[in-house]
């Protein structure tokens, strides 16, 4: 059936329905990163935020404007990984809520609402209608579904801009077919990683893949420059110098629907690997007393 053009003109649309950030519902993302950044955790951290109504489940603090289940597919990690990570967002769960009700309550809401199919060691090529039935009989009407990592959901060539245009078309019927905003998982380029400057072209494989997707954010460790000019918390804090492995940062690089959200953002690996939002500010010699910048300012200072 054609657009109603004439209906377009006439009737105020809907407003978009956003997942977090200026991610939409309905469409194909990706979050990019080298190996051992933390996506993983950050991916599944989001899911549990987007899953989960109970402020304390929003560990990340991304703030999704609304709530609803969560289909995770974790292709890479082993049930025994997934059980150790798990253990440990809830242990920081429990801890950053002083062990009120309101964690038990964020805890029961997300075993509610989070279905993680683990998936390492199983076929699953979403080109065929198998697996694309197999991930929509997970879940009648996810908000949000994660594919950890891209590489492992299809059998087609990662070099070839034909196939990974074919592969967001395949992943927009399943957005469109679920309802759901799709996040791919996605490593970064050798050479990208080499040179440590990471935005929606630092994917490995064809471009064709971020390009064609409507949402990108990025993860990078901080490096061992910026530790030398960065504080976490107080003015009166010396610099970060060595601890550099601690601290990673989130930004958006690809925004099709809307001005960015999530902005950027530092956080710090907690206990068992749990990203928390870090308040980083630039070491100013000599300056006391000053506010210091929340993470996300600082981080659009550098």
């Amino acid at each position: 059936m054609p657009f109603d053009i004439r209906s377009a003109f006439l009737t105020q649309p809907p407003a978009l329905d956003y997942v977090f950030g200026s991610f939409v519902a309905g469409t194909v993302g990706a979050l990019v990163a080298p190996g051992g950044t933390g996506k993983s955790f950050w991916a599944l951290q989001t899911a549990i935020a987007v899953a989960c109504h109970v402020p304390e489940g929003d560990l990340l603090e991304i703030a999704p404007p609304s709530n609803g289940p969560v289909v995770y597919l974790a292709l890479e990690d082993s049930e025994q990984v997934l059980a150790h990570r798990i253990h440990s967002i809830g242990r920081c769960i429990r801890k950053r809520s002083n062990h009120s009700s309101d964690a038990a309550e964020a805890l029961d809401c997300i075993a509610g609402s989070l279905t993680i199919e683990p998936m390492m060691g199983k076929r699953l090529d979403v080109m065929t209608n198998e697996g694309m039935e197999a991930v929509l009989k997970l879940h009648e009407n996810p908000r949000l579904i994660v594919l950890d990592t891209v590489s492992r959901i299809h059998g087609l060539d990662e070099n070839s801009n034909r196939d990974m245009s074919l592969l967001i078309s395949r992943l927009e019927e399943l957005a469109i077919k679920s309802g759901a905003a799709v996040l791919l998982i996605h490593h970064v380029s050798k050479a990208s990683r080499r040179d440590g400057q990471l935005d929606q072209y630092s994917s490995r494989g064809a471009s064709a893949l971020i390009d064609n997707a409507r949402w990108c954010g990025y993860l990078t460790q901080m490096t061992e420059d910026e530790a030398k000019r960065l504080i976490e918390g107080s003015q009166l804090s010396t610099p970060l110098t060595g601890l550099h492995s601690q601290y990673v940062r989130l930004g958006e690089s690809k925004l099709n629907y809307g001005a960015a959200v999530l902005e950027q953002q530092w956080y710090k690996r907690s206990d068992g690997g749990v990203l928390v939002p870090a308040l980083i500010s630039e070491a100013k010699p000599g300056a006391t007393g000053m506010r210091p910048r929340k993470g996300r300012e600082a981080a659009n200072a550098i």
